[in-house]
């Protein structure tokens, strides 16, 4: 279901070479691939992937100009820079806008995939084994379970999806376009409004399971997610 799983983007060029980074790191999540740096920076733009593995040299706007905008806009959004360049000066550049790591092409598929996965935990993305934890919460994503104080917790239709989306972006400001491109999708007939209904959903099962987490809304913003001994 759209919203469950881990988004990641591809951007290069290359059509082969982005089809092998594709493979090699499919068993994340869903991959949205593209093939030039306007289409790169307008996926990215959305708000709604978890990780980028971007190139350096492509057709439109480079890679360096996508980093830049992409991290004034999402500063915990990790981004792996791939290029052909061995050169230490480009790699430090990459690394001084903000880079989160750097491979080098040619590239050993279990590295970048290894290199991809290490990023996600850091940013809490992928949980060790496979759960994401915040307060007395724990999701364990590949089984679509959750946890609260160690007793389980049914949450129907696309509030699993909520839930972990907001846990993924803890302490973040997650908008509801955001939400709603991230779990129906850009070209679904439902209203925005639908978001509201799943969020007081949410809330209300939680609370009734004392979850020690907080939602807050930002009017005109979006939502929050925090455990609720960081308020």
């Amino acid at each position: 279901m759209a919203g469950d799983t881990i988004k990641l983007l591809v951007v290069e060029d290359d059509y082969a070479l982005n089809d092998t980074v594709r493979d090699t790191i499919s068993e994340l999540g869903d991959v949205t691939q593209v093939h030039d740096g306007d289409e790169g920076l307008f996926e990215i733009e959305s708000g709604v992937y978890d990780a980028v593995i971007l190139d350096v040299m492509l057709p439109g706007v480079d890679g360096f100009t996508i980093l830049k905008k992409a991290k004034e806009e999402f500063p915990n959004l990790p981004i792996l820079m791939l290029t052909a360049k061995g050169d230490l000066a480009d790699k430090m550049q990459g690394f001084d806008m903000g880079a989160d790591e750097y491979i080098t092409k040619p590239f050993y598929k279990e590295e970048l995939l290894a290199r991809l996965k290490t990023l996600l935990r850091h940013t809490g993305v992928l949980g060790q084994d496979g759960a994401l934890e915040v307060g007395n919460i724990q999701v364990f994503v590949d089984q679509h379970k959750v946890l609260i104080d160690g007793k389980e917790v049914s949450l129907q239709g696309r509030e699993f999806g909520l839930l972990v989306y907001l846990m993924q972006h803890v302490g973040q400001i997650v908008t509801k376009d955001q939400i709603f491109d991230r779990l129906w999708g850009f070209d679904s007939d439902t209203s925005l409004t639908v978001v509201e209904v799943y969020m007081s959903n949410l809330r209300k099962n939680l609370r009734k399971a004392n979850a020690s987490v907080n939602i807050k809304t930002l009017r005109n913003v979006g939502y929050t997610l925090s455990a609720a001994d960081e308020d």
